[in-house]
């Protein structure tokens, strides 16, 4: 309620009195060397504390949540437009405008290279010299069966290669927050992050600090969705609190600072080569994904990793070989996003799944749900599917909605200049960080004085709507109203360490550690309750809103008494939960040490009807239907909004998100000229909930925050095709394409 009410304070409302300004200076040019920085006459301006380059960075200057090649501030080579060279400190905002615009660069451009398959080839621009391996950043293999041999016995063979482009978070609260150094020398931050918990460590490995001298909070977020799972401002803002003489400083980017110099995702290339029985039984996959990094390495291996874990779709393919690369260039840093690679390998699978059901003359509805992961068969990787496994569910359930059962008396019906076609796709995602990397939270649960409880929530909400999901588990499990439950957001001095707020693993992983906790207070309300009420028997007492009640006598004793009478420490109960790994994990994808392969997937279905206007080409998205399987429904609202934003998302994804990138150079660099959906391009956005039962998850539920964004892409390029003819290969498709499909001519 406090933040439809606009009560809730965000990191970027907090702006202590007094505070400093901090800001970067950034590059402007994809690939320099650094000459000089010249910074006295920024210095010189009235209300400015400190200009700081990247020779006052104390530390390695490196950052990165895996592979720390980033610099906080660079000092030899500009690598990204994005890059910062200079840090300012200053009194007002006005200050800091008019120190960065007198900061004077002398940079030696370098030769870029913006293409991925460009920096591979031999004699290219290296983006790091002296690096073994140029601009390859990783290679890996996955493989199961036989696929080279497969092929020469399949009917029917299907070849594609497939394009996705970047695509910007445009999360509504940018990068921002406050810092300040302590009596002590230590940092203490609000920031809008998605790690506050890892950020500690990243600040500590850049700056030289000891993280646990670090304290980080993380209020609710306006938005996320990756861009600020990693280091936004968090290691520029904790440096300028070392400078800042113990004042707050206050730090907030820009929206054009935020395209910029923000984490977009990964730009793919993927061939795609699939075979199948004449009867329309899969039979071998060869595939080979290309990712663009960007200058550093963020988290694209790990991104390359799902996505080729995902590559084969929600199907059971006998003989797969996925083979995947990921190549430095000077274009935009690749990082996170909703999805994290899976997106990349649904929208290739799936046009490669319509052209296959063409080649057969099969309704891809039906060749889908003929070759769908069931319980037991084994994924593309070669992990088995535990149950429930809801690929075929999902499909079914959209098979039988009226916007695709219907769909031919709806196209039939188009009015005069539309033409009209309908599309499905299916699609899964992972839970959780896989194999190799604990998938850990703590939970800690407090019972106030007053007889209410506090959960110390250590995942942060980025709107997603997990600290709602927290409060109703809790409130459920101790039989209270949801009135007596309060949350606190993460704060990494009063919560216990918990992973990011990412990977869809979120309420599975601290919601089981909270349910733990809870009944560990359970417990004790009763054994503590027994002491008042003189019942040596303290499993015959039952905890009631406000109260502990013994049915055989009558007599109660209220929270506020059990929560008066303790200490805090006796008041508190703790616990802990680490998401399953697959036990025995098959013996492909040796070259990644973290996340691969996964245990538990969500599953998805989508159906998009579209409408394409023969005089502009225009393509409007009519109907939009998404099911999900994510275990357990807990909250139906919360799964149907999740739904609706990542549907949302997919749908720009396919239509409309362009950043146009040129030489490194973002083109399209503000909301003005990158255009997302909004409410006026979206129909209703329908879900449906395939109730399903993890046995491992809180309620039965399994995470859903990501699987719901696959579906309307590959979904709206099969209803284009079904409608004009045009063979989408790439994204986003645009109106000219469009037109060129209906006018005969070769997009």
């Amino acid at each position: 309620m406090s933040k439809a009410v606009g009560a809730e304070r965000f990191s970027t409302d907090i702006a202590p009195p007094g505070c400093l300004w901090a800001g970067a200076r950034r590059a402007g040019v994809p690939h320099a060397r650094v000459v000089a920085v010249h910074t006295r006459e920024a210095r010189a301006l009235p209300g400015v504390v400190a200009v700081l380059t990247g020779a006052d960075v104390p530390g390695a200057n490196l950052q990165g949540i895996v592979h720390k090649d980033q610099p906080v501030l660079v000092t030899d080579t500009v690598r990204h437009a994005g890059d910062a060279v200079a840090l300012v400190l200053a009194e007002s905002r006005e200050a800091l405008a008019g120190a960065l615009s007198l900061i004077r660069t002398e940079l030696v451009p370098l030769p870029g290279v913006f293409d991925p398959e460009q920096a591979l080839a031999p004699g290219a621009p290296l983006v790091h010299s002296g690096r073994e391996g140029g601009n390859l950043l990783a290679h890996a293999l996955v493989e199961k069966g036989d696929a080279p041999s497969a092929f020469a016995g399949c009917d029917v063979v299907v070849e594609g290669r497939f394009e996705t482009p970047m695509q910007e978070h445009a999360f509504l609260e940018p990068p921002n927050g406050t810092a300040r150094m302590t009596r002590d020398g230590g940092i203490e931050m609000t920031a809008s992050t998605q790690a506050p918990f890892r950020d500690r460590f990243e600040i500590g490995h850049a700056l030289g600090l000891n993280p646990m001298r670090v304290r980080v909070r993380a209020p609710y977020l306006g938005g996320g969705f990756g861009g600020k799972d990693g280091a936004t401002v968090q290691c520029l803002l904790a440096l300028a609190a070392l400078h800042g003489g113990g004042r707050w400083v206050k730090m907030c980017w820009s929206r054009g600072e935020t395209f910029l110099a923000g984490y977009k995702r990964h730009a793919a290339r993927v061939r795609v080569r699939l075979g199948a029985s004449r009867q329309g039984t899969l039979q071998a996959l060869d595939c080979a994904m290309l990712f663009d990094s960007g200058p550093y390495a963020h988290l694209a291996v790990e991104i390359m990793a799902l996505a080729m874990e995902h590559a084969g779709g929600p199907y059971l393919i006998p003989h797969t070989r996925i083979e995947g690369s990921c190549a430095y260039t000077n274009n935009p840093v690749g990082g996170a996003f909703r999805g994290f690679g899976v997106a990349q390998a649904s929208f290739a699978v799936e046009r490669a799944m319509d052209s296959l059901a063409q080649r057969l003359g099969m309704d891809p509805a039906e060749l889908r749900l003929k070759n769908a992961l069931r319980p037991g068969d084994l994924n593309c990787a070669g992990v088995p599917m535990e149950s429930p496994a809801g690929a075929a569910e999902c499909l079914e359930a959209v098979m039988a909605h009226p916007a695709w059962k219907e769909r031919d008396a709806w196209k039939a019906q188009a009015p005069a200049c539309k033409r009209r076609g309908v599309g499905i796709a299916a699609s899964f995602n992972a839970m959780g960080y896989g194999r190799g990397l604990p998938d850990a939270a703590a939970a800690k649960l407090e019972l106030t004085k007053g007889g209410t409880f506090r959960v110390f929530n250590s995942v942060p909400d980025m709107g997603q709507g997990n600290a709602a999901a927290f409060a109703l588990m809790a409130a459920e499990a101790l039989n209270q109203e949801t009135a007596a439950i309060e949350v606190v957001q993460p704060d990494t001095r009063l919560c216990l360490p918990a992973g990011s707020s990412s990977a869809s693993r979120t309420t599975y992983t601290f919601g089981n550690a909270l349910l733990k906790a809870c009944g560990a207070m359970r417990e004790k309300l009763k054994a503590r309750a027994a002491l008042f009420l003189l019942a040596d028997e303290p499993d015959r007492l039952a905890i009631r809103p406000g109260a502990v009640v013994d049915e055989a006598t009558g007599r109660s004793v209220s929270l506020s008494q059990i929560g008066s009478m303790l200490q805090r420490d006796d008041r508190i109960c703790i616990d802990q939960f680490v998401m399953p790994v697959v036990e025995n994990p098959p013996d492909t994808g040796k070259e990644f040490r973290l996340g691969f392969p996964h245990r538990m997937y969500s599953h998805g279905a989508c159906v998009c009807a579209v409408e394409a206007d023969e005089l502009t080409g225009q393509v409007e998205l009519v109907r939009c239907v998404t099911a999900v399987e994510c275990g357990r429904v807990f909250d139906s609202l919360g799964v149907e909004r999740q739904v609706q934003g990542a549907a949302a998302q997919g749908a720009g994804f396919a239509l409309l998100e362009d950043l146009h990138v040129e030489e490194g150079l973002i083109r399209a660099d503000g909301l003005d000229r990158y255009l997302i959906p909004t409410a006026l391009d979206l129909p209703p956005l329908e879900c449906v909930s395939v109730e399903g039962d993890e046995p491992t998850g809180p309620h039965g539920l399994k995470g859903m925050g990501e699987v719901g964004v696959h579906g309307p892409a590959p979904a709206v390029a099969q209803a284009l095709e079904d409608a004009v003819g045009l063979v989408a290969r790439r994204l986003p498709v645009n109106p000219q394409e469009v037109l060129e499909a209906m006018g005969g001519e070769k997009p």
